[in-house]
């Protein structure tokens, strides 16, 4: 196939649905002709001109409108321009979608794509991190692909799910993150992967903090010390049975993520890992999340603001000396 990239899986993938399922349709701001505002949907509408429609700019009109097609049978993507702006339709997602199924029988096959994390000069409203503000609520599957191939595998599950699923795609991984073809290892959409074995400590993340993970245990192994990266790839539910082998195995845990620190995935790790696998410690678990402050727009300030390799390894150095 040659290189392909994380942005082209996911169009790939989506082209591949509406050619297979007459039910799947694409609903989304600039989706059509434009092709999306980072390009996933490029070409679909020349070839699907029925199925990719572009919609007024209200999310809460979109998903709103996505959960009726759904109770009717259709499967539709829906995309958001920028995950923050998923805020505007938090009703209908949370409040409607999650809850229909358990309200009435009826499953809600609804896929949300939300374009998440931050780039150089996103700034405050075009950079975050919503997987937890979701995972918080029964009734919905989070996602988070942090590889070309699960991008492209997690996104045709996700569609053939039967309940509404969050689909967190990183912008910053779309045209850097580069692979030969879009295979993958076949894990089932909630089972974590551990990328990188060790023994002296594990990393839980997911996303594009899984190379930030890499880079930083690649430069701790010159050191002699073996870094355990497990991608969770599905943070709700989330695959405690492989944090928890992994933390028996290394005896510490730092749990890592892009997202603000109050609450989210890495307390529910730790919280998790501390609750259930105490005697599996050899020293108390660590977080490490971006500053509590909203996402500076310089390209200096934004690098300052989430976790790096350097903030990555210090912290790991913590964590093995104590």
């Amino acid at each position: 196939m040659g290189e392909v990239t994380y942005i082209d899986a996911i169009r790939e993938a989506q082209r591949e649905m509406l050619r297979e399922d007459e039910s799947v349709f694409i609903y989304g701001q600039d989706v059509g002709h434009f092709g999306g505002a980072f390009k996933a949907t490029q070409g679909l509408k020349e070839e699907f001109p029925d199925r990719v429609l572009d919609t007024p700019i209200s999310e809460d009109a979109m998903v709103g409108a996505a959960i009726g097609a759904a109770i009717e049978g259709m499967r539709p993507i829906v995309e958001m321009q920028f995950a923050d702006f998923s805020s505007i339709a938090f009703n209908q997602v949370v409040n409607h979608a999650a809850t229909y199924f358990w309200r009435t029988g009826t499953s809600i096959p609804m896929t949300l794509r939300l374009p998440s994390g931050g780039t150089p000069g996103s700034g405050p409203f075009h950079s975050q991190m919503m997987e937890a503000l979701y995972s918080h609520y029964p009734g919905m599957v989070v996602v988070a692909p942090a590889t070309v191939g699960d991008a492209y595998h997690m996104l045709k599950d996700a569609v053939a799910f039967a309940d509404p699923v969050i689909y967190c795609e990183h912008k910053f991984l779309y045209r850097w993150l580069k692979a030969e073809n879009y295979q993958s290892d076949g894990l089932p959409l909630n089972q974590a992967r551990i990328t990188r074995a060790g023994k002296h400590a594990t990393v839980v993340t997911y996303s594009a903090m899984v190379h930030e993970a890499v880079k930083a245990a690649e430069e701790l192994a010159k050191d002699g010390w073996e870094i355990e990266v497990v991608d969770l790839r599905c943070v709700k539910p989330i695959d405690t049975d492989t944090i928890m082998a992994s933390v028996a195995r290394t005896g510490r845990l730092l749990a890592l993520g892009e997202a603000f620190p109050w609450g989210g995935v890495t307390a529910e790790v730790v919280s998790r890992v501390a609750g259930e696998g105490f005697h599996l410690l050899d020293a108390p678990p660590v977080r490490l999340n971006a500053k509590d402050t909203p996402i500076p727009y310089h390209p200096n300030l934004w690098r300052a603001h989430r976790p790096t390799p350097e903030t990555i390894s210090d912290a790991l150095l913590k964590l093995l000396n104590f």
